[in-house]
């Protein structure tokens, strides 16, 4: 598959393991060590359950709707672009979900599993992710096998978020919270990109067939 590399970035961003990492260390704070690992794991499974979902099922229920898959890639790209410009210029997504992560866990009326959220949705299966994988599989563009890679690929992103969330605590202290940030925002440079490439070859598409 050509394009291997570009599904890679394209799901490392948009999943972005190392912002989920100060969201991680929030959520489990106090917890001991079998209890955080538990908490990775199960976050880990759920996102990539969640994703699969929407690589296998996402394009029919938009091909159900009668939205054309053109149409929805160039609405796709521009979500994607603004979703980079927040990670470009406006707060972190580790910044926003730790704190909301550190809000509701001094709440005591909120007692729910930091494995559900905000690790697994929205921190590792994001809108964004959510969206991306239903573009990456289109089944009018890739075949079969091709989808079946980028489900591999998707599930390697995972299993990387997995492992850094296991060694949250050593990465925070080797590039700090400010690292971590400074990642985030490149990422969104590189997302970017990406979003702009998905419009502009939606559109030679549109020209190309006349088809949305």
């Amino acid at each position: 598959m050509d394009n291997l590399l570009e599904h890679f970035v394209t799901l490392w961003v948009v999943i972005d393991p190392i912002g989920t990492i100060p969201v991680f260390i929030a959520v489990t704070a106090g917890l001991e060590a079998a209890a955080r690992r538990r908490t990775a794991l199960l976050a880990s499974l759920i996102s990539a359950g969640v994703l699969l979902f929407f690589l296998i099922f996402g394009q029919l229920l938009i091909e159900a709707l009668d939205i054309g898959l053109n149409s929805f890639q160039v609405a796709g790209g521009i979500i994607l672009f603004l979703f980079a410009l927040t990670m470009i210029f406006g707060e972190s997504k580790q910044e926003i979900e730790r704190r909301q992560a550190e809000e509701d866990r001094g709440d005591k009326m909120h007692q729910h599993n930091p494995a559900i959220f905000p690790l697994a949705v929205p921190s590792l299966a994001s809108p964004g992710a959510m969206l991306a994988i239903v573009i990456l599989t289109d089944n009018h563009r890739f075949s079969a096998a091709d989808q079946g890679i980028t489900a591999m690929v998707m599930l390697v992103v995972i299993a990387i978020a997995f492992v850094l969330m296991l060694l949250a605590e050593p990465i925070i202290r080797l590039i700090g919270h400010s690292g971590a940030a400074i990642i985030s925002r490149v990422m969104g440079m590189i997302l970017a990109s990406v979003a702009v490439n998905s419009v502009l070859s939606a559109l030679l598409e549109i020209m190309k067939t006349g088809q949305l």
